[in-house]
């Protein structure tokens, strides 16, 4: 344990804390007397105050060193690659940091005897709180050789010295609240009071005389934004009220230089303040109010030339990015600018702003009230924001119109088979054996009517031909040796056996002619293959082949009944394969078979239609999708047709 109780009793210890005691106006001006009171009580060769971001976004980047340079000169960072890497260990641990400057060894073994160099970390949110994200402060301070006591006892003084980050954060964030609460309080008495008058004057009448007593100003007047016009193309700001003024003469020279003021202000979009406050302040020379003391201030300036104590502030009615008047108040006394009556008059005027707006509204017809809110849209739409938004609510009103009025081809889809319109199947006509199948005779392969396909073995039938033609013979003969004998009826009886013998042998020459088994058309074998048959018996009626000609194919389609009725007053469509789907081809409607069929849970029809050309490669059974041209609809009756359709059903009555 270090006992720090005479250094802590010291005076300088009292200077330094009533140092980092006094109010900072803001965090810049705290942190640079913060880097300046390390150096000077640490000891230090360079005290500096380092940003480091992540490790991702880049290099530690230094903000304050001290003690500066002379003026015009930048001040170089001593040691800085140990300095950077110091800083980045502090800000990724949280802790502070120390590094010997030649070996890099613990400088509580003294074995560095070039100096330190000392990280301390800057808390970036209240004890137990979680850290925000974003880049740390760490204060580096390079450190002369020491003894491991003095070193410690010089670094338990900065974390000492490091925990006013906290006092400063609690300073500031109670005068935040104190002036949002004076800010509050003012703009909720100026609302009340603007609440009970009658019309928009007599509300801005009641305002600015409230406000001249609760600032304690001599002369508070309000300008009220006219027209879009610009300054120099007609007036942009109209005097609506002075205070304890009842008529305002807008050719008075003072109301003049009021209203140059106000549009002053109106041009800079920010308050304005004459005389413009220092920009640097307190014993420190901390920097000051920068946006008020660098505002431009020459209408001010003639508003108070005729008295030297006069000071003149004017502040914009904003309501979010557009400002809708100014305030401008003066006072004669002899105290020094307070930009902190700006601002709460500021803050207070944020509040007011829309509900004058309102009173004002209220004051004018529905009609004008009406093109306001017409400009106010125009304005929305066409203005530089929301451009996603806008972006969006253009393409929804493009795709509405487009919808509504744009028509296009409504086709009706359907699935579809390929069908030959001529098909022959070649059976067998006796029962009998294979004897022989010509070269080429196959599924695939085109012949011609009257080809041979298959022949038949004819051996037994030329055989039974034979015996029977033996049997006509003798039957004959029998006949006329009977009709020489004169026995007639024997006769008769033997020309009956001659005649039947020969009916058996034109049956038998019919079945040898039939035993050649030939094509009935021309086309191609589309189903058939008995070429490893040859030797196999067959039946009579069993099928051989099935042949058709390929150049003449139909599209049979199945068409939902929901469809229907449109698809039989089309008169074609187009129709794509599975096989070749980049390919259309034409349809022309021939008939609409009129009996339904349930398949897979839905009734569909068969409409048959005529290819307007075919291709090579189109076989029979080929499946696809056939369109159906049903006429001109718009896209919304395309889009909705089925919703519309089941809603007529369910609300049919």
């Amino acid at each position: 344990m270090i006992d720090l109780s005479n250094k802590l009793r010291g005076p300088g210890w009292g200077r330094v804390v009533a140092e980092l005691a006094r109010p900072a106006p803001d965090d810049q001006s705290f942190f640079s007397r913060l880097v300046s009171v390390l150096h000077q009580v640490s000891g230090a060769r360079q005290a500096v105050l380092f940003s480091v971001p992540n490790e991702e976004e880049g290099e530690p980047r230094a903000l304050v060193v001290w003690p500066p340079a002379g003026s015009g000169q930048l001040t170089s960072v001593e040691g800085e690659p140990e300095a950077r890497g110091a800083a980045r260990s502090a800000a990724s641990t949280g802790r502070m940091a120390v590094f010997g400057l030649e070996s890099g060894e613990s400088p509580y073994y003294e074995a560095s005897n070039q100096g330190y160099v000392a990280a301390l970390p800057l808390p970036a949110s209240a004890p137990g709180q979680p850290t925000p994200p974003g880049p740390r402060q760490v204060v580096t301070l390079l450190l002369d050789h020491r003894s491991s006591q003095a070193l410690a006892a010089t670094l338990a003084m900065g974390e000492v010295l490091v925990g006013y980050v906290y006092v400063h954060g609690a300073t500031r964030a109670l005068g935040r609240l104190r002036q949002a609460g004076a800010a509050l309080d003012l703009a909720a008495r100026l609302i009340a009071s603007i609440n009970t008058a009658p019309n928009f004057k007599g509300a801005c009448m009641q305002m600015v005389n409230d406000l001249m007593r609760a600032l304690q100003v001599d002369r508070a007047a309000l300008g009220w934004r006219h027209g879009l016009g610009v300054r120099g193309e007609g007036e942009t700001i109209r005097v609506r009220a002075i205070s304890d003024t009842e008529q305002i003469d807008k050719r008075l020279a003072m109301v003049r230089k009021i209203r140059d003021a106000m549009e002053e202000c109106l041009d800079q979009r920010q308050a304005v303040m004459f005389p413009a406050p220092p920009e640097r302040v307190g014993p420190g020379g901390e920097p000051g109010d920068m946006v008020l003391a660098h505002a431009i201030t020459h209408a001010h300036r003639e508003l108070a030339a005729g008295d030297a104590k006069l000071k003149v502030a004017s502040v914009p009615l904003r309501i979010d990015d557009d400002v809708v008047g100014v305030v401008t108040i003066e006072t004669a006394t002899d105290a020094p600018p307070d930009p902190g009556v700006v601002e709460l008059l500021q803050a207070a005027m944020d509040l007011v702003a829309p509900v004058l707006r309102i009173r004002k509204s209220d004051d004018r017809n529905v009609a004008l009230r009406s093109w306001d809110a017409a400009l106010k849209t125009a304005g929305w739409a066409v203005g530089p924001k929301h451009t996603v938004w806008k972006l969006v609510g253009v393409l929804v009103f493009a795709l509405a119109v487009t919808v509504t009025f744009v028509k296009a081809p409504y086709r009706v889809e359907a699935p579809v088979t390929l069908e030959p319109r001529v098909r022959r199947t070649v059976s067998v006509p006796f029962d009998g054996i294979i004897a022989h199948v010509p070269e080429g005779i196959k599924p695939g392969e085109r012949v011609e009517g009257g080809q041979v396909l298959v022949e038949l073995d004819t051996s037994e039938l030329e055989l039974t031909a034979i015996e029977a033609e033996g049997e006509r013979l003798k039957a004959l003969k029998q006949a006329d040796a009977a009709q020489l004998s004169g026995k007639m009826s024997e006769s008769q009886q033997a020309m009956a056996q001659a005649h039947q013998a020969e009916a058996r042998i034109k049956l038998l020459r019919s079945r040898i002619e039939k035993a050649s088994i030939r094509a009935p058309i021309a086309g191609t074998i589309i189903a058939g293959d008995v070429e490893d048959r040859e030797g196999a018996s067959v039946k009579l009626g069993d099928a051989l082949f099935e042949i058709a000609p390929l150049d003449d194919m139909l599209v049979v389609a199945k068409v939902d009944d929901r469809d229907i009725a449109l698809v039989s007053g089309a008169e074609g469509g187009s129709f794509a394969s599975k096989a070749y789907p980049g390919r259309h081809f034409g349809l022309e409607i021939e008939r609409v078979v009129p009996l339904a069929r349930a398949e897979q849970g839905k009734n569909t029809f068969e409409v048959r239609a005529r290819l307007e050309e075919t291709a090579d490669w189109m076989r029979p059974g080929m499946e696809g999708l056939a369109k159906f041209d049903t006429g001109d609809r718009t896209l919304f009756e395309i889009g909705t047709r089925r919703i519309v359709d089941t809603l007529r059903l369910w609300f049919w009555w």
